[in-house]
């Protein structure tokens, strides 16, 4: 009987049962805890939970918003004759530090290039970079104001789950309501097609701007969307009928992908709120509020 018992043990060892789910997801290369330093930078600059990363983050928020003021002042003709030294020595400052800060970020990860290559650390590349491009290529610096795209952290400086919740909800619909809404377009886009070309063989004669089935498309797109710029409309009886068809439809254009993505936003509402602690491994967040390990790489949080 014990011998029995002893094989069903090594029989259940040997399968993995009864081990922790977690162990059995672990990989063998499990990155080596960080150093005291490095962990009081990644919570300084990727969490807002202490005041020492809010402050951080408030900081660096002043800093890009000046950033993006001295390259939008560049562009003044009459500033950048006055100021433009002042300017350009103020530009080299930001560009400095915001070098130092994408550095100390790649320091503060288990993974750099994981990192370096996310949505974050492309832009965090893209805001400095144009300025050492500027030594080479005169005028790359007005690339800078993709610097306002960093504003995007603006929800972490709070850190109100709520607002960071709320955004992710808005990526969900948008995901889950992509198809739909790109069947709709599709439609839409065929529909235009035809009441364009209908209405260039209605108005072909009439002399109304209506000279080719492109323009004309345009000007299905113009009437459908609502905009109507008023530099082509149509002349002649039947095209005014097409044209008030053309307008009504063009309620419906706006109300079905808004029906659409209203219903994919009430589902997405119902999933489980998500925190902003970011892994210290991989950088990623998106994790529950309740979460111990990251969802993505099994690295504990």
């Amino acid at each position: 009987m014990n011998v029995v018992m002893t094989g069903d043990k090594e029989h259940r060892k040997k399968q993995g049962v009864g081990k922790p789910v977690f162990n059995t997801i672990r990989t063998a290369k499990e990155e080596k805890p960080f150093t005291p330093f490095r962990a009081r930078l990644h919570e300084i600059i990727f969490e807002a939970d202490t005041k020492a990363g809010k402050a951080f983050d408030i900081l660096l928020f002043v800093l890009i918003i000046l950033s993006v003021i001295v390259v939008m002042l560049e562009s003044v003709a009459k500033i950048q004759h006055q100021y433009g030294g002042l300017l350009y020595a103020a530009e080299w400052v930001f560009t400095l530090l915001f070098s130092i800060e994408f550095l100390l970020r790649l320091l503060s990860v288990h993974r750099p290039a994981r990192y370096a290559f996310s949505f974050f650390g492309i832009v965090d590349i893209l805001a400095i970079l144009p300025t050492y491009l500027s030594l080479i290529i005169p005028g790359a610096q007005t690339l800078l104001v993709i610097r306002a795209l960093r504003l995007l952290r603006v929800f972490r400086v709070f850190k109100l789950t709520r607002y960071l919740g709320e955004a992710r909800l808005l990526i969900k619909a948008i995901k889950a309501s992509r198809q739909k809404i790109t069947v709709f377009v599709t439609g839409i886009f065929s529909v235009v097609i035809i009441m364009g070309t209908a209405m260039y063989l209605i108005e072909a004669k009439a002399d109304s701007g209506f000279t080719s089935i492109p323009k004309s498309v345009y000007w299905a797109i113009v009437t459908m969307t609502t905009v109507g710029y008023g530099d082509i409309a149509p002349k002649t009886v039947p095209g005014q009928t097409l044209a008030a068809f053309i307008m009504i439809l063009g309620y419906a254009v706006i109300a079905v992908p808004t029906g659409i993505f209203s219903m994919e936003l009430v589902q997405a509402a119902r999933q489980k709120p998500v925190s902003t602690q970011a892994c210290p491994n991989c950088a990623a967040e998106g994790h529950d509020v309740d979460a111990k390990h990251c969802k993505y790489c099994g690295n504990k949080l």
